[in-house]
């Protein structure tokens, strides 16, 4: 385990208890690589077990993800390098914060190819996996997240 001298985590505050952009410059994001994805595309993530491929799949469990949320507020959203996108938000689901992280990687055509998406915390995270297998029952897609009921809030 790497150890810095120096770091305090007692007092941190976590970002994903925040509201996020509060200039508002993200106030009309639409994250645009969604309509440009490789036919082969894949999404990972923290979410789920395995690796979700091709366009029609990938689009159904970002847009069935993003229709639960109650609220989003954007802190980035821009480039993360030559090929690669990056979008961090916070999001809330039946009143529980949760964290986002997206690492979107470009195929040289310029087709969004492979999408890393990372959740937090993890008690969040575990109630969201669950509320997305009840979403997607009696789909392909429903295995690759928590089995077992949310719990109530």
């Amino acid at each position: 385990m790497t150890h810095i001298n120096g770091t305090q985590t007692i007092d941190a505050v976590p970002t994903y208890l925040g509201r996020g952009d509060p200039a508002g410059r993200f106030a009309n994001y639409y994250p645009a690589w969604v309509d440009n994805l490789a036919p082969d595309a894949t999404l990972e993530g923290s979410m789920l077990d395995g690796a979700i491929q091709g366009a029609d799949a990938v689009r159904t469990l970002v847009g069935g993800a993003r229709q639960m949320y109650d609220r989003q507020d954007f802190n980035f959203a821009g480039p993360g390098g030559d090929n690669s996108f990056i979008e961090d938000y916070t999001v809330e689901i039946r009143g529980r914060p949760l964290g986002a992280v997206h690492l979107i990687t470009f195929n040289a055509g310029g087709q969004a190819q492979h999408i890393a998406a990372h959740y937090r915390p993890l008690t969040s995270l575990m109630f969201f996996s669950r509320l997305l297998r009840q979403r997607f029952a009696g789909t392909p897609y429903a295995q690759h997240f928590r089995a077992g009921e949310p719990e109530q809030t």
